[in-house]
């Protein structure tokens, strides 16, 4: 997907959310979801299993960003929204049979749930059959 739509909705992976929090690099359509989330445009959803990849990265010195940095961002931006890790979602997740990592699963879990596109830049879930990317 080359543009973003104002008004959209998205669901962000790991991933991108750090990307973005350090103002690293990210995908065109990835950076235009951002942009508008910023803007007030468009809501991004945060899986709940992210925070807790993020807090589990951020301990093992793995990422540079805290726990903490993620809930300022959250605050800063109410349109980027935390999404619980509920019985719904793993049963979404639990159909999508071709991404074997169960964490990579729950996120695109909760884009299928959601029916929302899934700003993400990893392969494995890029070439899912079950979930619709951007980056």
């Amino acid at each position: 997907m080359s543009s973003v739509i104002p008004g959209s909705e998205f669901v962000a992976d790991r991933m991108a959310l750090v990307l973005r929090i350090e103002n690293r690099k990210l995908g065109t359509a990835a950076k235009a979801a951002f942009n508008l989330v910023e803007s007030g445009s468009a809501t991004i959803w945060v899986p709940a299993i992210v925070l807790a990849e993020t807090l589990y990265l951020s301990e093992k010195k793995r990422i540079g960003i805290a726990l903490a940095d993620v809930s300022h961002y959250l605050t800063r931006y109410p349109d980027c929204k935390q999404y619980p890790l509920d019985l719904a979602v793993v049963q979404a997740a639990a159909q999508i049979t071709d991404v074997p990592d169960l964490h990579d699963r729950l996120i695109a879990g909760t884009a299928c749930l959601l029916n929302r596109l899934l700003i993400t830049n990893d392969p494995v879930i890029q070439a899912s059959a079950w979930v619709t990317t951007v980056w």
